[in-house]
């Protein structure tokens, strides 16, 4: 019989803890890494990775999967692009607990913050939990490619507890905060990672209103997170807008410090925010000097839109004969802007701004025409375009007007072209702010959104982008392969207690990705139309993943899946005993 299921020989082995690459073999049995150097003896199964990396998969801690994954084995895109671990319920938006009467509800909230279309939700989920430990038991119930881990989301817990009072500036009673502390701390102990908040304007519901823990006091979120000091484990994650009367960083600073857990945050350059990014950190170093341990979730790109047609986004989405035509088939709405006439009338029209929500005004109009912030998405875009690169410097250059042009591009490919418009972490028309973030023990790769606004964005592939463009390609400076590995992999699953995986080392799981680094390129974005009641996501794939394997088993080869589905639910904390596997 032979000695291991699956010997990786001669590979380029990054192992995710930043040490220097080395060349070796990897041997794997039932599930984990058994010897990693030089391997001995026979196994059923041997792939040659001669000239590729080896790397530990892929850790992604904030994606929006939580209905997806109800239904979907795949789970794309993040699967594409060698993520094995996704960790979602991220922002305060999620599907459990729920009452009956609440499925519509918060289906609004999941596609208003979050762009997933509401009828996939509908159609794709089948409710059969409550509670938040039955959602957990619903999740166990299918194999996927990855593990999944989620948080106990706000915008559930209170639609729950408040139910018809949850509204912005609803004030809970006391008895309604331990009603929530509850919850939560029920949710953390049948195996949660963590709770999620959102406290950002940018974040609202289908009818435009803000999510419930945008109004939710310190007092509150304090609770909630005693509740999980309680239950002795758990990350609490938030978005917020940095308000300075709401001194979040004071409140998340006796929050870890009394619990012992970690808060984590999404850092980003945003005209939202009224601390800027520096501030934000230097503000989170101050705390954290004082005994708190708060990390800030970073994101290696402009955060922002890619507009299209048949997007949920696009410039022209306000104007008077776009709103004649948007409820018409793709083939009639292509006909229309084919046609020269209907071309000339909806440029000389004014967008229509009167049903805009004021809190986001600045927003809408740099999309409808702020043509210097946006960019071409031609074959050779690599997401750190240059102000020369603008569609107001092309249009310029083509004289003609931004609007002509944006428009021309948006027909090409046969109405297949794309706008990117980077509304966060792109204030200085360059990545530069980020080379020292991605060095610092208190900051992690985040902020992908796996498997949320599907019509504006894919951000999925950030794990791909991190290694094409800022390991390898990017001509302002790179980071070095051996880091870029560490934060994708070890330092994400440290941040959630898992410490199974992230490294490869005899005894942790066999998780790992083959990587052609020469190929490794990421793909033209298309719309697909694929979800559950015909729902469109944008989607993009990645040429270099010579294989992706998860708990010992291929699960994509070449970048197809394989039909493997050893990924499962995690369930809490996650403890590995080095020398279980070693022999």
């Amino acid at each position: 019989m032979p000695a291991y299921d699956l010997i990786i020989r001669n590979g380029t082995i990054v192992d995710g803890t930043g040490r220097d690459r080395f060349t070796g073999d990897i041997a794997i049995r039932d599930g984990l890494i058994a010897q990693v150097g030089e391997v001995g003896g026979d196994a059923t199964d041997e792939i040659d990775a001669g000239g590729n990396l080896v790397t530990p998969g892929f850790v992604d801690i904030h994606t929006h999967y939580d209905g997806q994954a109800t239904w979907d084995q795949e789970m794309a895109p993040s699967s594409w692009h060698g993520v094995t671990t996704v960790v979602m319920g991220n922002c305060g938006v999620g599907f459990a607990p729920a009452k009956p009467d609440k499925h519509e509800w918060l289906i609004g909230l999941m596609e208003g913050v979050e762009d997933i279309p509401g009828t996939a939700l509908a159609e794709g989920m089948s409710w059969d939990w409550e509670t938040f430990p039955e959602y957990l038991d619903a999740l166990e119930k299918l194999p996927r490619t990855v593990d999944v881990g989620t948080h106990v989301p706000h915008g559930s817990v209170r639609a729950y507890v408040l139910g018809d009072r949850e509204r912005p500036g609803a004030v809970p009673t006391e008895s309604d905060i331990a009603e929530m502390s509850r919850i939560v701390e029920e949710g953390v102990r049948a195996g949660a990672l963590g709770f999620s908040t959102s406290r950002t304007v940018l974040h609202r519901d289908i009818d435009g209103e803000v999510v419930p823990g945008t109004t939710a006091t310190a007092e509150e979120l304090v609770e909630i997170g005693r509740a999980m000091g309680r239950a002795g484990h758990g990350v609490f994650e938030m978005a917020s807008d940095m308000m300075r009367e709401w001194d979040e960083f004071g409140w998340m600073g006796k929050m870890s410090r009394e619990t012992g857990l970690p808060v984590t945050f999404a850092a980003l350059q945003s005209i939202a925010k009224e601390l800027p990014l520096d501030e934000q950190i230097a503000s989170m170093r101050a705390e954290n000097d004082n005994g708190a341990n708060i990390v800030a979730q970073i994101a290696l790109r402009g955060n922002g839109i890619v507009m299209a047609w048949q997007g949920t986004v696009h410039p022209f989405r306000l104007k008077p004969s776009w709103k004649e035509i948007e409820g018409l088939s793709w083939e009639e709405q292509k006909a229309k802007l084919f046609d020269p006439e209907f071309k000339a009338r909806l440029i000389a029209e004014q967008h229509d701004f009167s049903e805009v929500n004021q809190d986001i005004i600045g927003l809408i109009m740099v999309v409808c025409g702020g043509w210097n912030m946006q960019f071409e998405m031609d074959p050779s875009f690599n997401y750190e375009p240059t102000a020369a690169e603008s569609i107001f410097e092309r249009a310029k250059a083509a004289r003609m007007s931004g609007d002509e042009y944006a428009y021309d591009l948006l027909c090409r490919d046969d109405g297949k072209g794309f706008i990117y418009l980077p509304i966060l972490n792109y204030a200085d028309g360059n990545l530069d702010f980020l080379m020292d973030l991605q060095q610092s023990d208190d900051t992690v790769n985040s902020l992908s959104d796996g498997g949320a606004h599907c019509g504006t964005i894919c951000d999925a592939a950030s794990p791909t982008f991190m290694l094409q463009h800022w390991v390898r390609d990017r001509s302002r400076g790179t980071i070095t392969l051996e880091n870029a590995i560490k934060r994708q992999c070890s330092d994400t699953a440290r941040l959630y207690g898992l410490e199974d995986r992230g490294i490869l080392a005899p005894g942790y799981l066999a998780d790992l990705n083959i990587i052609d680094m020469d190929r490794i390129q990421l793909g033209k974005p298309w719309l697909a139309f694929d979800l559950p009641a015909g729902g469109k996501r944008l989607l993009q794939k990645a040429e270099g993943y010579v294989a992706t394997i998860k708990n010992g088993k291929v699960t994509f080869r070449d970048g197809e899946w394989t039909g493997e589905t050893p990924g499962g639910l995690i369930r809490g904390p996650q403890r590995v005993d080095m020398l279980e596997a070693a022999e």
